[in-house]
């Protein structure tokens, strides 16, 4: 699955945030305030839904929010006309 897609994570305590993953893989992110970050989701292996954690000095946020990924759509073939 592509990524690159904007996404905005709203919650408490961003300020020193050391990383934002989607599941297991580190997103590219711009801390905007205490209370939102904006991330730019990382490319995925499969589509479905992976968690988004926060990580701080403080600990790692719980990863109960999720982001989904969807198959990207392909366009159709012709192989022949007859």
């Amino acid at each position: 699955m592509t990524g690159g897609t904007p996404v905005v994570i709203t919650g408490s305590d961003f300020i020193g945030a050391t990383a934002v993953r989607f599941g297991a893989v580190n997103a590219t992110y711009t801390v905007n305030s205490s209370t939102q970050i904006t991330a730019v989701a990382p490319s995925a292996a499969a589509p479905g839904p992976v968690a988004v954690t926060v990580v701080t000095p403080a600990g790692t946020s719980n990863a109960n929010v999720t982001y989904t990924y969807t198959p990207v759509a392909v366009p159709p073939t012709v192989t022949s006309v007859s």
